[in-house]
């Protein structure tokens, strides 16, 4: 019987010995903290799909529970999250994974110098988008609602991290940085008000005319055709202000979100009509003119 020819000892690779030499480890040492170092790889990849599990049923929960706006934010919520966490996961695994062969405080320096220098350039762009961060998680206002933001008011059009979009009355579209909103006043938020301020002259009785506006009221509440935009809230504030030439009344109906503008101008038009037919009247501002007549020269 033959013998078996004798095996060489498999070596490592060279790029590996000049790896070890630099680095200053023996071969167990290496195998060692190469093995630490794709458990900690691989726990990261593991962090990484829980965080985009995590992210789906965000987005699925909005999907299913809420309204298209609802939709819109979650999906925009779990992609910042799933983003963001990726981002934050990779990086410190790839340090962790370097902090066992090298020591990485200069590195850590660097970066760290790089992320000053970069935010300094970016503080604009970080501000809006982490205020845009919160107005989706506060749910502050959503995409059809009409607010007042930055000195601008209109129909908010679209919404992201880095800004918000706005069309007013006129169809002009506005652009506004979310860094750049302090107050957000939501007008169709819940439920809105339609508001009447009105002016009747000093010899009208107060009392009959706050009759005729409470009987507006009611007979709009009745209206099967305006009921509905109705919350069944209203009242009539009474005296307001006493003016120059006219007393200020005014009276309010909660309507629903949106609805107060069309609710206000069929009030305005019922009130005005009633105030025709009891012959209330809306008076013009008047002027008290005095003439002086100066006595004839002798």
């Amino acid at each position: 019987m033959l013998a078996p020819l004798p095996q060489a000892p498999i070596r490592p690779p060279a790029w590996l010995d000049r790896l070890t030499a630099w680095l200053g480890l023996g071969d167990t040492q290496v195998t060692g903290k190469l093995l630490q170092a794709l458990i900690i790889l691989f726990l990261a990849w593991g962090a990484v799909r829980v965080l985009r599990f995590v992210a789906r049923r965000v987005e699925q929960a909005a999907a299913e529970h809420g309204t298209g706006h609802a939709e819109s934010r979650g999906r925009t919520l779990a992609g910042l999250l799933r983003s963001a966490g990726s981002v934050l996961i990779g990086v410190g695994a790839l340090l962790m994974a370097l902090s066992l062969f090298i020591n990485i405080a200069p590195l850590l320096a660097a970066v760290g110098v790089a992320g000053l220098a970069i935010s300094f350039g970016a503080q604009n762009l970080v501000k809006d988008v982490i205020a845009g961060f919160f107005i989706l998680l506060e749910n502050q206002y959503q995409l059809g609602d009409t607010v007042r933001i930055a000195g601008v008011e209109g129909t908010v059009s679209h919404l992201t991290l880095r800004a918000t979009v706005l069309r007013d009355g006129a169809g002009v579209v506005h652009f506004i940085p979310n860094g750049q909103i302090t107050v957000v006043s939501n007008q169709t938020r819940t439920w809105s008000r339609a508001v009447a301020d009105l002016r009747v002259a000093y010899g009208a009785d107060v009392d009959r005319v706050s009759a005729v506006l409470r009987r507006v009221l009611a007979e709009l509440a009745a209206d099967p055709a305006w009921a509905p935009r109705l919350t069944g809230e209203s009242a009539v504030a009474g005296i307001q202000q006493l003016g120059e030439s006219a007393v200020a009344i005014q009276a309010w109906v909660n309507t629903e979100p949106g609805a107060q503008w069309d609710v206000k101008s069929e009030l305005l038009r019922r009130i005005k009509l009633a105030f025709e037919k009891e012959g209330i009247a809306i008076p013009y501002p008047q002027r008290v003119v005095h003439l002086q007549q100066e006595s004839p020269r002798p």
